[in-house]
């Protein structure tokens, strides 16, 4: 890409030499290609999605988003960085596949944030499907003002008419260092640009086939979520039991399901890679 590279993993099955292909997008933050950060942990989650997929005759490729793990030199500024890169680079991942004469057909699988980003580039390049898992039915904007009205009054007095005016495209200067981790300068552009996007309307305008696959026992994103993006397309959200947002089977205690984030060797929820499979068969 312009300024330098974006590595990935392609991960073939042992046998044919066509295959249908899933590109697989992570979630945010510094989460790399296998669905592993420093912040959430090593669970080898989207690693193990490809992995699975080979097993049953379905190349996959996943990859470093920019400025993440080995793509990481390609964002020098934070402040450089907007939502619309990971967009233009999932699509240009696209039109590279499609030019490889190995793929008959090419899926999206977005995770958490990464449904939303590959949800925008169904909607821009011709997919055979679209696997949402784990994504937002809300914006970034509405996630935001609903994770922090539960904060005291004078904490929503500040960062409410801060998000007020990223909404409306303005960056906002002199931020008090208390809620820098939200609103430094820096991070801004991302989060005017992030802001933009309704998953309900885009989900709305996708041509493609469409499942919406959510665990009962996701601590980020909830099956409200699933539902209204279930809604935006027509059809019921698939729930999966029991699976948390890291793809693994957890225990309900907030605590306990937090410890599978750091477990890579704990498989992935064994309901899971059925509903993906089958989803790419039967289209």
């Amino acid at each position: 890409v312009e300024g330098g590279t974006i590595y990935g993993t392609l991960t073939l099955p042992e046998d044919g030499n066509t295959f249908k292909i899933v590109i697989i997008h992570q979630g945010s933050g510094p989460t790399d290609r296998d669905g592993n950060s420093h912040i959430g942990g090593s669970n080898n989650s989207l690693k193990m999605v490809a992995q699975n997929l080979a097993e049953n005759g379905i190349a996959s490729l996943r990859y470093d988003k920019r400025g993440i793990a080995e793509s990481m030199a390609l964002v020098q500024r934070e402040e450089d960085l907007v939502f619309e890169d990971y967009i233009n680079d999932l699509n240009l991942w696209i039109d590279k596949v499609h030019a490889d004469t190995r793929f008959s057909e090419i899926y999206l699988l977005g995770h958490s944030e990464g449904a939303l980003i590959a949800s925008v580039s169904a909607t821009q390049r011709d997919i055979d499907g679209f696997i949402s898992l784990a994504g937002a039915g809300y914006s970034a904007y509405d996630t935001l003002k609903r994770q922090l009205s539960s904060q005291p009054k004078e904490i929503t007095d500040v960062a409410f008419p801060i998000m007020d005016r990223l909404l409306n495209g303005e960056l906002v200067s002199n931020i008090d260092p208390m809620y820098g981790a939200l609103f430094r300068e820096s991070v801004q552009p991302y989060l005017i640009s992030w802001f933009q996007y309704n998953p309900v309307e885009i989900y709305s305008k996708i041509d493609a086939p469409v499942v919406v696959i959510q665990g009962d026992n996701d601590l980020q994103i909830t099956i409200e979520d699933a539902d209204r993006l279930g809604e935006s397309i027509g059809q019921e959200p698939i729930i999966i039991q029991g699976m948390n947002h890291v793809l693994k089977d957890a225990p309900e205690d907030f605590e306990e399901n937090l410890k599978t984030y750091q477990m890579p060797n704990l498989k992935l929820h064994p309901g899971l890679m059925d509903v993906i499979v089958n989803f790419i068969v039967e289209n």
